[in-house]
């Protein structure tokens, strides 16, 4: 039972078939309708079954194709790939940079390094920054907290500046932070030398990356990420809109960022959650503000349209159990760490499969949380999610005579 590849009661079959799909009343009918009438009977019988069938295997569309320098659309939970177009070319961030400003003032919250009731004095470098502004003055004080709005909601160039120099000392010195941030999130396609998105040579990332970073984004500081829904923001009494159309379109959007310059083209990374599924898009190098809106809220819709996400196992849920040798406990419970999830077809179970990879021999002692192999859910041959399998119960090594026994068994194994 343990090594069986077959996903029960984890993914339900949808798959309908002649002989699958047999309801009581078929049986009734059968043996008591006349002869003639029970073959026209059971043609209808087939018909209905075969297009049953027929629905299920529908081909699924192809992902739209849009009118952007790369794109990407992928399920935040599973992190699968739906549908991309040139996710690792080397392109300009532009104020999407602010996504990782944003990601590291958060983490310096919540370590305690900065606070939100911080006061932050303007130098004249951030008072004079160009681009989108939340219009900050030289030498007065701003709460960390009016920045960080102003950076989010406002995309201000200058609360960047502010906040960088003010957790950093300079914005040199929070660029190496901010590329130390993208390495450990695995974004190896990206170099950052500011905190705003101005051009330079050396500033560049991929749509691939900003999916990484827009998945950081979420899951690690889901405080935080309420304000990229937050429609327009008041600062010394300037009304500032975000810029993010998507918010006002479609209700189930809650951000992410826009960007812009001449040679970036127009920027989105959106997010949005329908029925308990979250995706995100990356739209880069579009020709207008529409078209980054309108790129985005097409991959938006395929991706809803025609998959679904599923949760597969439950951080802590007890997935297989091992044989442990030479401790007090013969079965060691296996299980993973965190919510494993897969993106498939809508009614696309078939061909699902579950592999388990264990260690060979698991001897005592066994400690809770630690790795004993793998399992992964595959469809045909692509892996669509692979998670460790970690033990859940801690087992201690055994007396002599439970060792002693041990040995024995596996030396007549």
């Amino acid at each position: 039972m343990d090594h069986s590849h077959a996903l029960i009661n984890v993914l339900p079959n949808r798959v309908w078939s002649i002989n699958a799909y047999q309801p009581p009343i078929f049986h009734f009918l059968d043996a008591r309708l006349p002869l003639m009438r029970r073959y026209k009977y059971l043609i209808a019988k087939l018909l209905f079954c075969v297009s049953l069938a027929a629905q299920a295997a529908a081909p699924l569309p192809s992902p739209p194709q849009l009118a952007a320098k790369s794109y990407l659309l992928m399920d935040f939970h599973s992190g699968r790939v739906i549908a991309k177009n040139n996710p690792d070319m080397r392109v300009e961030p532009a104020s999407l940079t602010k996504m990782m400003t944003a990601y590291v003032v958060s983490a310096e919250l919540q370590m305690g390094t900065i606070a939100l009731t911080d006061q932050v004095t303007v130098s004249e470098k951030a008072w004079r920054t160009e681009g989108s502004r939340m219009f900050i003055e030289v030498n007065k004080k701003v709460l960390v907290d009016e920045l960080i709005k102003g950076l989010i909601i406002q995309s201000g160039n200058d609360a960047a500046v502010a906040l960088a120099e003010h957790i950093a000392g300079s914005e040199e010195g929070f660029a190496t932070m901010m590329n130390d941030f993208a390495i450990k999130l695995g974004m190896v396609g990206t170099h950052f030398v500011n905190s705003t998105g101005l051009p330079h040579p050396d500033h560049y990332t991929t749509a691939h990356d900003m999916a990484i970073l827009a998945q950081a984004v979420i899951a690690d500081y889901p405080g935080e990420y309420g304000l990229y829904a937050v429609r327009d923001y008041t600062f010394g009494g300037i009304k500032q809109h975000n810029r993010n159309k998507l918010l006002w379109r479609d209700a189930t959007v809650d951000g992410i960022k826009t960007g812009h310059t001449e040679s970036a083209g127009f920027c989105l990374v959106a997010s949005a959650v329908r029925k308990n599924m979250r995706l995100i898009t990356v739209v880069l190098g579009t020709a207008s503000d529409k078209a980054r809106s309108d790129q985005s809220q097409r991959l938006l819709n395929y991706g809803f349209r025609f998959y679904e996400t599923r949760k597969v196992y439950a951080a802590g849920q007890k997935v297989k159990t091992a044989r442990i040798w030479m401790g007090a406990e013969q079965e060691l419970p296996l299980g993973v760490m965190q919510d494993v999830y897969i993106t498939v077809p809508r009614g696309g179970d078939e061909g699902l499969t579950t592999e388990f990879e264990l260690i060979e021999y698991i001897q005592a002692p066994a400690q809770l949380g630690q790795s004993y192999g793998k399992t992964r859910v595959k469809s045909g041959t692509e892996i669509v999610a692979e998670a460790k399998l970690v033990a859940l119960a801690k087992v201690e090594e055994g007396s002599f005579f439970q060792q002693a026994r041990d040995s024995i068994l596996r030396y007549f194994e």
